[in-house]
């Protein structure tokens, strides 16, 4: 694949290469002479029209793959995870120092709020493309056309519900832009989520429910609906969207099915997240899944590395023996206890917060949290073959858990590194393979290969719809619908409404949706929702819209949950200390493209340098 721009008025100033799969190079002003892969010499027929709305499937896949993949970094803009890569000073830690409009924001090892950026407005425009020239050609039926459109106004409005809860403010473009542009404008979030939902409303009634594996469904439209339905605080219409996919032909998933469906040591849980399992006809709870093969156009070798970036680092030589004090374990697959091909090779870039990973895991009979399906340290054993005769005793025993008071001798040189190399987390979500090894086809040790991956599935659903119930003040509905995840998960049930609030439906979110929810984006939504109806939070306190960024929930919710940002004596082995403000509610807008947009105006978010020359977003779409 080419070279993306990396900015709007690039990705906007040139026509992308959609029918051909892949990504015209272009400079960062203007792109090179014409390619013959333009729009209007590849859409020239229906087909074209339909393998282009594929390569924006394509396009969605990003967020989920890759090492140090975009998914971390929304991650850790929040109450669940933090940036665990603790030898470097340049991670996405100290956010108040790291996160600035000129400051590196797209590197592996610093952040992804640019690439977001890009890929966000890259999917925009080749929405547009479709959307703008669907009348170019001539088709078999209304109703074929009007699918395809329906499916590309899924995907602008699937980047733009996107943006405005990442950016704010941005600007509102409707249609293709074949000619350098650099009088953008910014628009007020609340016009572009009014115009989605008008797009989706339309959506919803063209696409349909038995379609192909890995596009967007009718019940994945009405899903997307139901969050910006939430966003505009039209919480009855997000009931009723969520009733469309929610009494459609989709079910939770509570009898075992797939590939290892026989496999009596796991559950109904383990199967609905195997990779094999996630497209196939008998799973009726996927709502909306992207594909990724190894022979599928596009992928890589790169593969999902999703056990790379959310196992923590436990064979680099940190833990010892509580014995005589010897480095316990290896990552060869070789080993009698193979632990790399048990559980994967990670690196703990995802570090869960003690919240995440322990304080909301509140019985034993929680299958998201049972034996063999979530993972503890403890699980693991020392086996370093030379410990058979330094540490015989040692050998093929499970590690000990540290305490306070041996930790120092528990780890090498004092280094006290549990930030990256002790914390539990989801193996059956992370896990890639069908039985009890690892499978890799690019990486040895295995760091997680091609798979497929949900973005919207039904048990959000219900959670989206338990959200709605209780801004509408039904916390008994709001309720029933959280213990409908529960139940499939054999959790105790809720019993008492009147405890129902949005820090239970927030639970649950990340007891449910781990590296499948963009948590920043619904956290930063729901802030919203309370600064826009000035309803009470759990904590007593409400918002205004007038004070966002000084003053809301997402930053509150963050600071009474995540024990790494509250704590201003946590420090990483290079020195790094965790800091988040509230304006980080949104990201900065990247200050090129600021600077770029001359002949308009683009407004940086508050808090951000640059802010004070804002001028008051547009609040009407402008053709």
């Amino acid at each position: 694949m080419k070279k993306i721009s990396r900015n709007i008025i690039t990705v906007f100033a040139a026509t992308a290469m959609l029918a051909a799969g892949g990504c015209t190079k272009r400079s960062d002003l203007f792109p090179e002479a014409p390619s013959k892969f333009t729009p209007g010499n590849t859409l020239t027929n229906p087909g074209a029209f339909r393998a282009a709305l594929l390569n924006l499937n394509l396009s969605v896949r990003f967020e989920y793959f890759g090492d140090s993949a975009p998914m971390l970094t929304e991650s850790i803009f929040t109450d669940a995870a933090v940036e665990g890569t603790t030898d470097k000073t340049t991670p996405a830690q100290d956010l108040n120092i790291r996160i600035t409009p000129t400051a590196n924001l797209n590197s592996d090892d610093f952040n992804k709020i640019g690439r977001y950026w890009q890929v966000w407005w890259q999917g925009v425009h080749d929405a547009n493309v479709i959307i703008s020239r669907i009348n170019d050609v001539t088709w078999a039926s209304e109703d074929d056309k009007n699918k395809v459109l329906a499916g590309a106004y899924f995907h602008r409005a699937y980047r733009y519900y996107r943006l405005v809860h990442e950016f704010g403010d941005v600007p509102l473009i409707l249609k293709e832009e074949t000619t350098v542009n650099t009088a953008f404008q910014s628009t007020q979030r609340m016009v572009i989520l009014k115009k989605m939902k008008a797009d989706l409303d339309f959506a919803v009634t063209k696409l349909v429910d038995n379609g192909n594996k890995g596009e967007p469904s009718k019940g994945a439209a009405a899903h997307l609906l139901t969050k910006i339905n939430l966003a505009l605080g039209l919480f009855d219409d997000a009931i009723a969207s969520a009733n469309i996919a929610i009494n459609g032909p989709y079910a939770l998933m509570t009898n075992r099915f797939g590939i290892v469906a026989s496999d009596a040591s796991k559950n109904v849980v383990w199967d609905l997240h195997r990779p094999e399992n996630k497209s196939i006809a008998s799973n009726t709870e996927a709502l909306y899944v992207v594909i990724d093969r190894e022979a599928l156009e596009g992928a890589t070798n790169l593969g999902s590395q999703v056990m790379r970036n959310c196992v923590p680092m436990w064979h680099n030589g940190t833990i010892l023996t509580p014995g005589t004090l010897k480095p316990g374990i290896s990552d060869k697959i070789t080993e009698e206890f193979p632990l790399t091909l048990w559980y994967g090779r990670g690196i703990g870039r995802l570090r869960g917060t003690p919240y995440a990973t322990k304080y909301i895991w509140t019985d034993n009979t929680d299958l998201r949290h049972a034996k063999g399906m979530w993972a503890d340290m403890t699980d693991l054993v020392y086996n370093q073959p030379g410990l058979k005769t330094s540490d015989p005793a040692w050998y093929g025993k499970n590690l000990q858990q540290y305490t306070d008071a041996n930790v120092n001798q528990r780890f090498l040189n004092g280094a006290k590194d549990t930030i990256r190399a002790w914390f539990g987390w989801p193996h059956y979500k992370v896990f890639i393979g069908s039985g009890k090894t690892a499978v890799d086809k690019w990486w040895s040790p295995p760091r997680g290969t091609n798979t497929d991956w949900y973005i919207f599935r039904l048990a959000e659903t219900y959670l989206l719809r338990a959200e709605a119930y209780w801004w509408k003040g039904q916390t008994a509905l709001a309720m029933a619908d959280i213990n409908k995840v529960r139940a499939r998960a054999k959790a105790e049930l809720l019993t008492d409404d009147s405890k129902v609030n949005i820090g239970t439906i927030l639970d649950e979110r990340q007891r449910e949706l781990y590296w499948e929810e963009p948590r920043k984006t619904e956290l930063t939504r729901i802030a919203f929702i309370f600064a826009q109806t000035g309803k009470a939070a759990y904590n007593g306190k409400t918002y205004q819209v007038g004070t966002f960024s000084t003053n809301n929930f997402f930053y509150d919710r963050i600071m009474e949950k995540n024990d790494f940002y509250k704590n201003p004596n946590v420090v990483t082995n290079s020195g790094n200390h965790y800091t988040i403000s509230p304006y980080h509610v949104l990201w900065p807008i990247p200050q090129s493209e600021i600077d770029l947009n001359i002949n308009g105006h683009i407004n940086q978010n508050k808090g951000y340098a640059g802010s004070e020359n804002n001028i008051p977003p547009l609040d009407k779409i402008v053709e």
